[in-house]
């Protein structure tokens, strides 16, 4: 699968505006630095700092943060991809649903949360889950079209070994998936199968 990183840089650039590939990778990084600075945050380490008081404060500091940052890493990688539309308004339909568990969080933690009457851990977490896999669903979806794309002859390489001697032989995704279903399926087709890449070796 291509990796985002390869979305950065050489020719990845073509046809792209570069401001939107930069602002993509800002994203990228703010989400994970707010990440880090969750897990900071969360071990109540630098509670005077943020002006948390006690622990518990401190995780609701890092669960807001956390929140936020998961929805902007997804949102920074369908900026940097060519995207299609429905992927983009995927990523942001997931996005909103991830906003609506982190407000649900703000308004519940620590009181609400799993005390009292009106539990609202589940319900909570339940929309920012249904948030987050909507969301990463388009956003692999982008990335699996992203490299598709990139490789139109969607070629896979076979190394052939005879006698001592490898050879690469270059099939389509159409040729390999039958070359692998007639041997799986063997009803004596496996010998023909190997006949015929014989002959492309001998190409």
């Amino acid at each position: 699968m291509e990796s985002l990183g390869d979305a950065y840089t050489g020719s990845r650039f073509e046809g792209r505006d570069p401001r939107r590939v930069y602002a993509g990778a800002a994203l990228v990084a703010v989400g994970v630095a707010a990440i880090v600075a969750a897990i900071v945050v969360g071990t109540g380490s630098v509670n005077g700092l943020v002006g948390a008081d006690g622990v518990v404060a401190a995780q609701g500091i890092a669960g807001v943060v956390a929140g936020l940052a998961i929805p902007a890493l997804m949102i920074g990688v369908v900026v940097v991809l060519p995207a299609s539309r429905r992927e983009r308004l995927g990523v942001l339909a997931g996005t909103v649903l991830c906003l609506g568990g982190v407000w649900l969080f703000t308004q519940s933690y620590p009181h609400s949360w799993t005390d009292g009457a009106n539990q609202m851990a589940f319900p909570t977490m339940l929309t920012y889950f249904a948030g987050g896999s909507l969301a990463f669903w388009f956003v692999f979806t982008a990335i699996a079209e992203f490299h598709v794309r990139n490789n139109p002859t969607d070629e896979v390489s076979l190394e052939l070994k005879r006698q001592g001697e490898t050879k690469t032989v270059q099939l389509s995704r159409q040729e390999y998936q039958h070359y692998r279903k007639a041997i799986r399926g063997d009803g004596g087709q496996t010998e023909q199968v190997i006949r015929e890449l014989e002959s492309r070796f001998d190409d």
